[in-house]
């Protein structure tokens, strides 16, 4: 495995000793500080979003001058900073892209009809969440309180759950009233993150009807320290699996079949890996969601996240989230630890790091 190699180069927030944060990328198992590195204002800052917001053109020669200075920068080692939320988020939307998903779903919440609603193949299905509880990677989860189905009572979830996802990061904004072809979306997005959705189950099935998820996902989303560049993914772009009906032409690329990322998630739950959810059986492509998202002209913030969804394939061992994986026969106690690792290929054969997402139930808070 490359892990953290030159072909990589992922973009992080970290802190020394108490210090103020800093933008850094990651090297093996270093941290080398971009504010020393180079004397750029848009790195001595607490977040990624000065450089996000400079765009592709920046991103690139970024990368390319990188390349050659990082191997023999000073650095830190990793197991020495303090990682940080690596943007601040502007606005958070997560899709429903996985077919196996919202089959498996549907089938649990809605046996007496068709698993997938009509709308389902014809456009990529979203809800808004909640940015300002979008938290970085080892921060502990609080069990949410909320509503029973029936009604009749209040108290923390019995069902707490997670949806293994990928996220990605907007760093280039959009005009209002202008929508995102297909073939701009790397003109907008940045990179990606591995992302967990937490999810309180009885909760979001007695409020999700008529208006989508709410207070059973507000909660808490947690995501990577570090923020993978498309630019290092150039070897993971593959072909989806197959979209039928064809989707109508504003979410399709101009030449060619809509694409998908070969990522792989490993799901591990208090030390035992229970799932491995591959990226590339996705229904609905990055690009795809993008299109959609911004088809009614909604405008593109710097540090606007969005996310895939949850990741399942088609074997039982490849389900991305506890529902699924158990059928609704088991969830979360406290003290339960999740963690989630993101592999993607490179361009010298092996494959990436693209870093893990943890996180620990605590108690509800009463």
């Amino acid at each position: 495995m490359s892990g953290f190699g030159i072909d990589h180069l992922p973009y992080g927030v970290f802190s020394v000793a108490g210090g103020e944060r800093r933008v850094g990328v990651r090297l093996d198992d270093a941290v080398v500080d971009l504010s020393e590195l180079t004397g750029r204002p848009e790195f001595a800052q607490p977040s990624l979003n000065a450089f996000l917001g400079l765009g592709p053109e920046v991103w690139r020669q970024t990368r390319e001058e990188l390349t050659e200075r990082v191997p023999d920068a000073p650095s830190v080692p990793v197991d020495d900073v303090v990682l940080h939320l690596p943007f601040e988020v502007a606005d958070y939307v997560d899709f429903y892209a996985s077919e196996h998903h919202a089959t498996n779903v549907g089938r649990m919440f809605r046996p007496d009809q068709e698993p997938l609603l009509p709308n389902w193949k014809h456009l990529p299905v979203a809800y808004h969440g909640r940015a300002g509880t979008v938290v970085v990677s080892g921060t502990p989860v609080v069990r949410p309180q909320g509503q029973r189905p029936g009604g009749a009572s209040y108290g923390p979830t019995e069902r707490l759950d997670i949806e293994a996802e990928l996220g990605f990061v907007v760093g280039a904004p959009s005009p209002l009233g202008t929508p995102v072809a297909y073939d701009a979306f790397g003109d907008h997005v940045f990179g990606v993150v591995g992302l967990n959705d937490w999810s309180a189950r009885d909760v979001q099935a007695w409020e999700y009807v008529p208006l989508g998820p709410f207070l059973g996902k507000s909660f808490a989303t947690s995501v990577g320290a570090w923020v993978t560049p498309l630019a290092a993914l150039d070897a993971a772009w593959c072909d989806l699996p197959g979209q039928d009906p064809e989707p109508l032409p504003h979410l399709l690329p101009a030449v060619g079949p809509p694409r998908g990322l070969d990522i792989e998630v490993e799901v591990e739950l208090d030390g035992e890996v229970v799932s491995r959810p591959p990226y590339r059986t996705t229904y609905w492509g990055p690009a795809q969601m993008l299109a959609h998202l911004t088809s009614n002209g909604a405008s593109l913030r710097t540090g606007d996240l969005f996310a895939s969804g949850t990741i399942s394939g088609p074997a039982e061992d490849q389900r991305g989230s506890f529902l699924e994986l158990w059928w609704g026969e088991r969830f979360l106690a406290d003290g339960a630890e999740v963690v989630l690792r993101y592999t993607a290929p490179s361009t010298s054969g092996a494959r990436l790091s693209l870093g893990e997402v943890r996180g620990r139930v605590e108690p509800a808070r009463t």
